[in-house]
């Protein structure tokens, strides 16, 4: 064993103890900021339909014109993988897994819209609209044809509309209530905030309507869409985001970055704007350490180039479209916004190529992790946490099978969930 070595200490016992003391105000803080990743499935996109649009077809119907639109513009997975440059050995794999999502689960995340893409109505037009959004919706959930993910995306805080927004909220809130109560898979998205102040506000709007119902302080969260070049820059030069993050008190479930408000509040031409701008690129770069940490997540905006027409134009929106898609992946934007039911395939073909490109080298890293074989790589924990969310979120949206992931890691779901992430653990040991 050699020679035992002699331990010796040069601070007095209480110096810890007095350190530690120091920093718990410094410790509640963090847990409270920073409460890591909410363990939750992630959709791969958010589309919304205009609310007098929306009807207990809408998902159905967009998963069908998705799969008439392959059928006549690639028919077969070569001809949708010579469209997108998809590897020869991923065609097929990608191909039958676009089809088969869109045949059972088309969309992921839906928000019937009153904002822009409902615009001013009458008040008793958008009442009547909301009352039987939250209709459909409850039904939609009660018959199994809802996305995972629905919700409404209310008009903003702003003095001009303030009041419309407050209603719809309350009107659709208050369905849901009378048809049963608040569906898992509810979300809520407040547009264009510009101030801190705004979210407060709507967080004092969702509190009163918790107490109003008797619902747990807390059960309703909202996504906070930026839109304004205040929401990412304060005047007083501050990272106005990260206030608004804070402002929502823990209600805060996503950041989804605007794409043409945002692109025109700072002045770019209408020929250029898009998501790979480099405004847009530094917004979302503000947006995602503002949120990195605190649970809340970061979604991409969309393209509003459409695939419809001649097969000439459907491909070249179709690569723009995929484009577009796997850079957002590559920068850690999972969640993006789908603009026509054209988008669907190209979608999920991005998504489905991104993990399994991927999944053998994650697999393996981890696995190697795991049994401190070493390699050429020399991962961490912070890594590992990476290439389990990586493998999770593949599975959760359909890229992946259990399968195949426990065969190639020798991990179950749960110990992914384990390495990805606490809060992921805690969810799969209570689950039923």
């Amino acid at each position: 064993m050699g020679q035992q070595e002699k331990v010796a200490t040069s601070l007095a016992g209480g110096v810890s103890e007095e350190i530690s003391a120091s920093l718990v105000a410094v410790d509640e803080e963090l847990a409270r900021r920073y409460p890591g990743d909410p363990g939750t499935r992630q959709p791969v996109h958010t589309v919304y339909v205009p609310g007098d649009a929306f009807d207990a077809a809408t998902i159905r119907s967009w998963g069908d014109q998705a799969l008439a639109a392959l059928d006549e513009h690639a028919p077969d997975a070569a001809s949708f993988a010579k469209v997108l440059g998809i590897a020869d050995e991923l065609a097929g794999p990608v191909y039958d897994r676009v089809r088969a999502k869109l045949e059972r689960e088309p969309i992921e995340d839906l928000r019937v819209d009153f904002e822009d893409g409902y615009g001013p109505r009458p008040d008793a037009e958008e009442d009547a609209t909301a009352a039987r959004a939250a209709r459909l919706i409850h039904e939609a959930y009660a018959n199994g044809t809802a996305a995972p993910y629905m919700g409404i995306r209310m008009k903003c805080m702003e003095a001009a509309v303030r009041d419309r927004g407050i209603r719809t909220t309350d009107v659709f809130l208050t369905g849901l209530m009378a048809h049963g109560g608040l569906p898992d898979g509810l979300v809520l998205t407040l547009p264009k905030v510009t101030y801190p102040e705004q979210v407060s506000a709507f967080v004092r709007l969702l509190e009163a309507f918790e107490q109003a119902h008797g619902l747990p302080a807390g059960r309703l969260g909202f996504e906070i869409q930026i839109e304004t070049s205040q929401s990412i820059l304060a005047a007083d030069g501050t990272a106005a985001v990260a206030r608004m993050i804070d402002a929502a008190r823990g209600r805060a479930t996503g950041l989804h970055y605007g794409t043409f408000d945002y692109s025109a509040c700072v002045g770019v031409s209408a020929a250029y704007q898009a998501s790979d701008h480099p405004a847009a690129d530094h917004a979302k770069a503000v947006m995602q350490v503002a949120a990195a940490g605190t649970g809340v997540r970061v979604s991409d905006g969309s393209t509003n180039v459409l695939p419809i027409g001649s097969t000439a134009h459907v491909h070249e929106a179709w690569r723009l479209h995929y484009g577009l898609t796997r850079r957002a992946l590559a920068r850690a934007y999972y969640q993006g916004w789908d603009m026509h039911p054209g988008h669907l395939p190209t979608r999920y073909a991005a998504v489905y190529a991104f993990y399994r490109e991927g999944l053998e080298q994650a697999a393996a890293r981890l696995a190697a992790y795991v049994a401190k074989a070493g390699g050429d790589v020399m991962d961490e924990p912070a890594t590992a946490k990476a290439l389990s969310g990586f493998l999770l979120r593949g599975l959760d949206c359909g890229a992946l099978d259990d399968d195949e992931v426990a065969r190639l890691t020798g991990l179950s779901r749960a110990d992914l969930d384990g390495f990805a992430s606490p809060r992921r653990a805690a969810l799969t040991v209570t689950a039923p």
